[in-house]
């Protein structure tokens, strides 16, 4: 399959200005050459199901359609896991569920691993690969997932991984597979260069762990009026955001949360100074002040 090369975009916080993310100013990456645009490309349904099918995008777009609104966020680059790139966007996205498609197939006993495959392949870090793979724990993704031919209302571009892409949110965008071809249901994890070789990360016994659920973070965006504005995000709620200017603690005001999608916040920061953001989630979890991939985001103000 013929790539037309790569497209990156990266867009600076301070662009992040809405709730839901301008698709102009939500970051487009990729590991490979783009695939050749195909608006017809199939999905196969295989493995352990009842019958192996082959699913249309027209075949997804009948199915009953689900929006969800998530923090859609890189990880950053595989071969530097500790380097935080600040690339995250908040995109409303409409599809089908998964489990909606891969009933289409009918769900086999003893299924516990998806695997989900791209049209993209080249080269990456020195390594080869002949396509772009991800394998996800079936039990947690299949309501949670959408097979999605739809961003923020605009039928999904080649650039964005269409026509089909995986989204999972609550998950870092590299499990959310652009251009997918295929849906396999397995009972155990693939050797691939995406899933044991890169895109993994210490656990907390020290083993190699898949990247997978997103980290507490946080996001200074802009002053106005002298009140710092932002967003917080983690794989569950966030339930605290700390601001202070210059060391010296201020008030906050933060949102609410709405399902996977990120929390505004805001704090009056008056003249100016350093301000530095952290964020506190549902599990206890808190930002890092330095030295890991989600450490705190500092403004200079």
């Amino acid at each position: 399959m013929d790539t037309v090369g790569t497209v990156r975009r990266l867009v600076p916080p301070e662009r992040l200005t809405s709730r839901v993310t301008a698709l102009e100013d939500a970051f487009v990456i990729g590991h490979f050459g783009l695939p050749a645009p195909r608006p017809d490309r199939p999905v196969v349904v295989t493995g352990l199901v009842d019958r192996a099918v082959t699913v249309t995008p027209d075949d997804v777009r009948a199915l009953p359609t689900h929006r969800v609104e998530s923090v859609h966020e890189c990880f950053g680059n595989p071969l530097a896991p500790g380097e935080w790139v600040r690339r995250a966007a908040n995109l409303v996205w409409t599809g089908a569920r998964l489990r909606d498609v891969l009933d289409l197939a009918g769900i086999g006993d003893g299924a516990s691993s998806l695997w989900a495959r791209g049209a993209d392949h080249g080269e990456f870090g020195g390594a080869s690969s002949p396509d772009y793979l991800k394998d996800l724990p079936l039990d947690a993704v299949l309501d949670r997932a959408l097979v999605a031919h739809t961003c923020n209302g605009v039928r999904l571009p080649t650039e964005r991984g269409g026509p089909l892409r995986l989204v999972v949110p609550g998950f870092f965008g590299t499990n959310s597979v652009k251009w997918l071809t295929e849906l396999t249901l397995a009972d155990h994890r693939p050797e691939h260069l995406f899933t044991t070789r890169l895109y993994v990360r210490p656990g907390p016994d020290g083993r190699s762990v898949p990247v997978r659920e997103l980290d507490v973070t946080s996001v200074l965006t802009r002053v106005a009026d002298g009140v710092v504005h932002g967003w917080a995000w983690s794989s569950v709620p966030v339930t605290r955001v700390a601001v202070t200017v210059d060391g010296a603690p201020v008030a906050v005001e933060l949102d609410r949360a709405r399902g996977r999608a990120w929390q505004g916040f805001r704090a009056r920061v008056g003249a100016g100074g350093t301000v530095v953001a952290r964020a506190t989630d549902a599990l206890g979890r808190t930002q890092p002040t330095s030295g890991a991939r989600n450490a705190v985001h500092r403004l200079r103000v």
